[in-house]
């Protein structure tokens, strides 16, 4: 199931994680972010891959030596996909040989690509040239803007169902978590979404501790303020 794109954005320090499929929740097990990286893990999915890759990036192991590391201990590993990138842009991924046709991967600077079960290869590659030409758009919408490339193409071969986006800073908690579990058409669900958090999520997220030390901003009365001025135009 599934395909899934990462990005690193260097300028603004940020990951972030698109990912669709023909299967329930798929945001709840496929991506995975810290400040010192980013994972997904798909097709006959093991959800400790996330976590577990995290640790090894934030030990400072390369990428290529953390995939390596994650699927040598598993004895599914001919089943499982994954990809990962560290806080430099580097990724590495990993696609099993029984993993659902069609399946396997793409990597470009900054960006890493991988779906099984998907029409065909047409998929990763239209999602990937659409990122690389719409530079132009803010982070989110970018995503948005790839995965629905994809889809025009096939997508999962199977249909639709859910999908998510995941945006991770240099905080210890995402900027921007959006899960669409079920649905018929995903990807719109998750642009409403998307909508919906700029008219005060997202303004209001400024005002959050980003830190031990940091107590953030809890004057109310500036915060509805700050909502208010800024409400629709926060843009990831």
């Amino acid at each position: 199931m599934t395909w899934s794109i990462i990005v690193r954005d260097p300028a603004r320090n940020l990951f972030g994680i698109a990912v669709a499929t023909r299967f329930f929740a798929v945001g709840a097990l496929v991506p995975h972010a810290s400040p010192v990286g980013a994972v997904a893990t798909q097709a006959l999915v093991n959800p400790t891959y996330g976590p577990r890759g995290l640790r090894l990036l934030a030990e400072g192991v390369a990428p290529e030596m953390a995939v390596a590391t994650l699927v040598g201990l598993d004895s599914g590993r001919e089943t499982r996909q994954l990809h990962l990138m560290d806080r430099d842009g580097r990724s590495a991924r990993w696609t099993g040989r029984d993993c659902i046709d069609w399946c396997g991967h793409r990597a470009a600077p900054d960006v890493s690509l991988a779906g099984n079960m998907l029409a065909g290869p047409e998929v990763l590659d239209a999602t990937l040239e659409t990122w690389l030409a719409r530079a132009d758009l803010p982070l989110v919408p970018r995503l948005l803007a790839a995965m629905r490339s994809g889809e025009a193409v096939g997508g999962d071969k199977r249909g639709k169902q859910s999908a998510a986006i995941l945006v991770q800073g240099a905080e210890p908690f995402p900027r921007l978590s959006i899960r669409v579990d079920d649905h018929a058409e995903p990807l719109d669900e998750l642009e409403r979404l998307y909508r919906v958090a700029k008219e005060r999520f997202l303004p209001f997220s400024a005002a959050f501790p980003k830190s031990e030390r940091d107590p953030g901003l809890f004057d109310r009365a500036r915060i509805e303020a700050m909502v208010a001025e800024a409400a629709g135009e926060v843009e990831l």
